[in-house]
């Protein structure tokens, strides 16, 4: 970190104080510039949220290498959110603790776990999950789908699941193999709000320990508020289904699975 843009944080932070301090690590040419931003999060004293608009503009001054925001009154620890939206934007994360005044970067994996990771919605949750089995099973990449907390309570918001599948390359059937996408309905819920992949009687993960026994079938999922985890496929989340939902590509790829009873 370059001591001019370290100084620029620190500014930034100390002057927001006790909201969170957002902006951005930018690179012109050779040289790095910190561009500090509005935190447009509805509680800013314990969240950060970088104005659209701030963003937009940063873009058109330089190249974004770097995400930047404090840690009133906190550590610099990363938090799961921190974590997950790390791997999210897949940009390094400059946290500054104030006024403790410790830094503390981390830089994306780009290889979470599928298992076992919490739940931080629209960077780790049950669509994620989903869609980083695609990427690792079968090589599919689907664009960065925003969601915002809490879409699926309103009879009046869009239902996402049903009204994005088609464009993502899906397609309903009837029964499941493995790879489909089941989607469901959890809790008090206006549309079909969390989804999963079938795996069959295989719970397999390559390089992680699924811990699931039995005949199956298995299903991959990220619920509200827990872990990542397989768990088997049938009774009270069967009647939860709403849709069974095939990628176009799944031909070529799948391998044989079995439908519940």
């Amino acid at each position: 970190m370059r001591k001019h843009v370290l100084s620029a944080m620190t500014a930034h932070a100390a002057a927001q104080y006790p909201r969170e301090a957002c902006g951005l690590l930018l690179a012109i040419g050779t040289k790095q510039k910190y561009y500090p931003c509005r935190n447009s999060s509805i509680e800013p004293t314990e969240e950060f949220r970088i104005d659209p608009e701030d963003y937009a503009a940063a873009e058109d001054v330089g190249e974004v290498i770097g995400i930047f925001h404090s840690h009133p009154d906190a550590t610099s620890r990363p938090s799961p959110h921190d974590l997950a939206m790390c791997e999210s934007t897949a940009l390094p994360w400059h946290i500054l603790s104030w006024p403790e005044g410790d830094l503390r970067s981390i830089t994306p994996t780009g290889n979470t776990p599928l298992l076992n990771r919490p739940f931080v919605h629209g960077a780790w949750d049950c669509w994620q999950v989903c869609a980083d089995w695609y990427k690792r099973e079968w090589g599919l990449e689907f664009e960065a789908f925003k969601r915002e907390e809490g879409w699926w309570e309103s009879a009046e918001a869009e239902s996402l699941y049903e009204s994005n599948y088609a464009a993502a390359g899906f397609v309903r059937v009837d029964r499941p193999q493995r790879g489909d996408m089941i989607v469901m309905a959890v809790g008090r819920t206006a549309h079909p709000n969390h989804a999963g992949i079938y795996l069959g009687t295989d719970p397999a993960l390559p390089g992680e320990d699924s811990n699931a026994f039995g005949p199956g079938p298995f299903l991959l999922h990220h619920l509200y508020g827990r872990p990542s985890e397989i768990i088997v496929f049938g009774g009270p989340w069967l009647e939860r289904s709403r849709l069974i939902l095939r990628h176009v590509d799944a031909k070529s790829m799948e391998t044989a699975g079995n439908a519940p009873a």
